[in-house]
């Protein structure tokens, strides 16, 4: 460390962004338009002692650059940049703070929120605050990435066959006493034997990770002493979470998210990482200078047109990354190109992904950053899911999103609760129910221009984001008061939970009709046309206590309790996800519902005696009960029958001419029937059931 506190910093090359070791010495580079000089700051081993302090020269294209020879692996290190201090102007340079390199693979220290860490006196925020917090600020390590990945490959499972699996990392694992008490609540945990046989034996394809990026947690939650549990906060776009890690068989925490990887990989299930590039964890004007701000405010941010002190807000946390800067959407690229390349995902699910696309004047489906993605050779291959709404100015872009990207479908969640909770006003009708069912044809099947398959709508009941499924059939309002906001957050649900009672119970009828109910919704999800997407514990029958919103409880709220599994009902999802891989009801293409040259129509629709339905049927609320017999299946050979009754009474469905056998009836409670004949077939309340033509001999 003395020869690097002497060293003379050589030019260097302004690519690639960060640190980068070639294996005689480091390159650095970092961006910022406005800074009119940048320290590269060197700290000994703990991090606590500035050791050198090296001014860049050298600056090309907006890049500041420069080389250290000799310098190895594992040098701590971090970036001041001089500049102005003019808020009103966006320019919030202060060289007193140190921050982080927004390329670093890893990060250390223990962030706390101290006074000393905002570019500004908290007490008087005009003026910039002088205290140098160098020895309590993150630092990035620089690593060398190298990584035995064996013979591990991506298994890239056609969009048809694929069914998400959206899980935190820690909840998963971390109250399985099948998984050793070290490796709970961790990547090891995840990736340890039990947690990989109940994925595998549930039957879904892809696991979608709640964020594993390196966050912070906002002040306002430590303050009360809780946590921003999901990590939807980032701060390093290429640094795995330490918190997710066990720190038992890998040395770092990069290195036991790619043994993770490679083994979900080993059992044919794919990755994908749920990415948060909307904002950072440097919150509004009122945050602090942890890195971006203090690299170049007024380029990483969009500012507020007419008060450049302020931020645009789009995503609800504070600030918003300006895609529309190059630089800014070359580190959202490379972060994604970083995690396919080198930590071997799948694919992702961008939160609140109309940011992403926003220009001068809203969303822009042709916009820079889709074309971007189109057109890379790595991230082209992988899967793409958005989440197609953010809360700016036309930020509801559902179905607007180009070919190629997958969508949550909340139009789905919300049609689905509604006819079989009657939790909408007005209800929802048949009319709901079979546009959802069938691919969503009002989004997807546009005929302005080119269409785009079923499969790119994510339909899903539940997800992370509200009640799990046992307590959306268990709650009619939210109970959200451990979250410390006198119970105002989350979702505004309203619901009905059709079962009469709120809450625990004893009562075996409601307990029963709850099940019924989890099933039906269950069914639905999986068998429709499109992606379904399950959310981890569901299966089980998780419950969070009614609680919609706990995206701050790191306790046994949000933890699976795998003691409590409901064994049945995981039989029972089973079932319903081997009928999906065996047959696909419903395939991978559009129905027309009109008959061809070669026989009946490929979909047709009927009411419980048989008859199709009339143009007024399909919107009466008053009789739910809906038949859909399925012509031409994805996989099966011979044609199906869908008898979906969401009422409270029992209902004889007479069935088309012919001898038909049950495959699947929700009434029961692992799905299972043996029921065969031809007339009618006894569909029982809250019930859904696929039927089959019985085989000849």
């Amino acid at each position: 460390m003395d020869r690097l506190n002497t060293a003379t910093l050589q030019a260097g090359h302004p690519w690639p962004m960060g640190a980068s070791w070639d294996g005689h010495g480091i390159n650095f580079a970092v961006f910022s338009v406005h800074a009119q000089a940048m320290d590269l700051c060197l700290f000994d081993a703990a991090g606590s002692v500035e050791v050198a302090r090296l001014r860049l020269t050298a600056h090309t294209n907006d890049v500041w650059h420069g080389y250290l020879p000799g310098a190895r692996p594992g040098l701590l290190y971090g970036w001041r940049a001089h500049g102005l201090w003019q808020p009103d102007q966006g320019h919030r340079f202060n060289p007193h703070k140190l921050l982080l390199d927004p390329y670093a693979r890893d990060i250390v220290g223990t962030y706390a929120w101290n006074d000393e860490h905002f570019g500004f006196d908290r007490q008087q925020p005009a003026q910039m605050d002088p205290r140098d917090n160098a020895v309590t600020a993150l630092k990035t390590r620089v690593v060398d990435d190298h990584f035995d990945w064996g013979d591990d490959r991506p298994p890239h499972i056609p969009i048809a066959d694929t069914v998400l699996y959206e899980l935190h990392v820690k909840g998963f694992s971390k109250s399985n006493p099948n998984v050793p008490a070290a490796l709970r609540g961790t990547y090891d945990g995840l990736a340890h034997p039990a947690s990989l046989a109940h994925i595998k034996a549930l039957g879904v394809t892809t696991l979608s990770l709640l964020p594993v990026h390196y966050a912070v947690n906002e002040e306002r939650l430590v303050e009360k002493g809780l946590c921003n549990y999901w990590g939807y906060n980032t701060l390093g776009f290429f640094a795995t979470s330490p918190a997710l890690a066990s720190h038992q068989h890998w040395s770092t925490a990069r290195d036991e998210f790619r043994a993770m990887v490679k083994a979900i990989h080993a059992q044919g299930l794919e990755v994908l990482l749920d990415v948060v590039f909307n904002h950072t964890a440097e919150s509004d004007e009122l945050g602090p200078n942890l890195s971006f701000r203090g690299l170049d405010n007024a380029s990483y941010y969009r500012l507020l047109p007419g008060n450049r002190a302020l931020y645009e807000n789009f995503s609800g946390c504070g600030n918003t990354l300006d895609i529309r800067q190059p630089r800014v959407l070359q580190l959202v690229l490379d972060s994604l190109r970083y995690w396919v390349s080198d930590m071997h995902v799948d694919g992702f699910r961008f939160d609140l992904a109309p940011v992403l696309s926003r220009g001068d004047h809203g969303f822009e489906r042709g916009g820079a950053f889709f074309t971007a993605i189109a057109q890379d050779p790595i991230l082209s291959r992988t899967k793409l899911i958005a989440e197609p709404w953010d809360i700016g100015p036309g930020g509801y872009q559902l179905g607007a999103f180009p070919h190629g990207w997958m969508e949550w479908n909340d139009r789905f969640r919300d049609a689905m609760r509604g006819y079989w909770l009657h939790s909408a006003q007005p209800p929802r009708t048949r009319g709901d129910f079979a546009l959802r069912l069938c691919g969503s044809s009002d989004l997807y099947q546009h005929r302005q221009r080119r269409q785009r398959p079923p499969a790119e709508s994510v339909n899903y009941v539940v997800s992370h984001d509200g009640f799990t499924l046992t307590d959306l059939v268990s709650y009619n309002v939210r109970h959200n008061e451990a979250n410390g906001e006198h119970n105002a957050d989350g979702h505004a649900d309203n619901l009905s939970n059709n079962c009469g009672v709120e809450g625990p119970t004893e009562d075996s009828a409601i307990l029963a009709l709850r099940s019924r109910l989890q099933r039906a919704l269950l069914a639905t999800t999986l068998l429709a046309q499109g992606t379904p997407m399950l959310c981890a514990g569901d299966e089980m029958g998780h419950s969070q206590g009614g609680n919609n919103n706990p995206y701050c409880q790191d306790n046994a709220t949000t933890w699976i309790n795998w003691t409590l599994a409901d064994q049945t009902l995981i039989a029972f999802t089973a079932r319903v996800l081997r009928l999906r891989h065996q047959l696909l009801p419903l395939g991978h293409q559009w129905y027309s519902g009109l008959p061809t040259a070669r026989g009946p129509a490929d979909l047709a629709w009927m009411g419980a005696s048989g008859e199709s339905l009339q143009v007024q049927s399909w919107n009466d609320p008053s009789d739910g009960v809906l038949g859909c017999l399925i012509g031409k299946p994805g996989r099966a050979t011979t044609p199906l029958l869908l008898l979906v009754n969401p009422d409270s009474r029992d209902c004889p469905f007479a069935l088309p001419p012919g001898p038909w056998q049950a495959l699947l009836d929700t009434a029961h409670p692992q799905g299972e029937t043996d029921w065969q004949g031809e007339g009618h077939f006894p569909l029982q309340a809250h019930s859904l059931a696929l039927l089959a033509v019985c085989p000849t001999d």
